[in-house]
């Protein structure tokens, strides 16, 4: 025997949307298209992350942001997470660049622009570039800015044929490469909770392998040390003690060349300051935000 419900209510037009409809992919040119996670309301925050991961990186951040009032927006450069990963161009003014059409397409305003690693390398260059468009403040986490390579007149951070030697084992032996940089993540072999670990390296897999390697390039040849003094705006400056993949020194002459700076020194992180030392970092950044 068959039973029919009656007057069944349709739920699709009787409750309020469950979505706001905020787009997950954004197309910042032909045939390539961004992962953003947009998450929240209230003040923009945006985030970059660092080589090789995605924007999943700031998961501890994204829910505490939003419980404290903040619209948050992660964005997935071109050739890695789950964003398209193109044959082309990869370099400073291409992110930028794609950061440009995200924050035109969303129309965000006034908002806090933020970076790990090379993102805030990627990010200096985004406000000079781009004349802080949609930008009023920029937060620099463990950055590879003004510079990652040493040289003559720059003593700070890897020598650029250590770089080739990365260049090389990306082509050849990315598994040896990603195991490297893991091993020196963080201040010690127990600074990481059970599992972190892991779920970092596996965001690191889903790079294009051709993006991971002219990446390390634009590492290896980008210098913003005649733009960063350029810089008015509000700056803060993140930076572990323990950092061996972008050393403390690089974020102290970030200090020195702009021009309203701060440092908050993260006594007890290596370069993964954001999950070493998870409620520092985002006490910090929420300061920051309030200011």
């Amino acid at each position: 025997m068959t039973t029919i419900l009656q007057d069944a209510p349709n739920t699709h037009t009787s409750r309020k949307k469950a979505a706001f409809g905020r787009k997950e992919f954004i197309k910042v040119e032909k045939n390539v298209k961004l992962h953003v996670t947009n998450l929240g309301e209230g003040k923009p925050v945006v985030l970059i992350h660092g080589w090789p991961l995605s924007n999943a990186m700031y998961e501890y951040q994204y829910q505490e942001l939003v419980e404290k009032g903040f619209q948050v927006i992660g964005i997935t450069m071109r050739g890695f997470g789950k964003s398209d990963k193109p044959y082309g161009a990869y370099n400073y003014d291409v992110f930028a660049d794609d950061i440009k059409v995200v924050l035109e397409t969303l129309d965000i305003k006034d908002a806090t622009l933020g970076g790990f690693s090379m993102g805030g390398a990627i990010a200096t260059h985004y406000v000079v570039r781009h004349h802080a468009a949609h930008v009023a403040k920029l937060a620099l986490f463990g950055a590879a800015s003004p510079k990652w390579i040493s040289g003559a007149d720059y003593p700070y951070g890897f020598k650029a044929e250590e770089v080739n030697g990365m260049i090389e084992q990306s082509k050849t032996n990315r598994a040896a490469l990603y195991q490297t940089f893991g091993s020196i993540f963080t201040a010690s072999p127990t600074s990481l909770p059970a599992g972190l670990d892991v779920w970092l390296g596996n965001i690191n897999w889903e790079a294009s392998p051709y993006a991971a390697t002219q990446c390390l390039i634009a590492l290896r040849d980008e210098d913003l040390r005649s733009e960063i003094g350029r810089i008015q705006l509000p700056v803060a400056i993140f930076h572990g003690v323990h950092d061996k993949i972008v050393p403390l020194a690089i974020g102290q002459q970030a200090l020195q060349l702009l021009k309203n700076a701060y440092l908050v020194r993260f006594e007890n992180s290596g370069h993964g300051l954001f999950v070493e030392e998870r409620e520092k970092f985002n006490r910090e950044l929420l300061a920051f935000l309030q200011k």
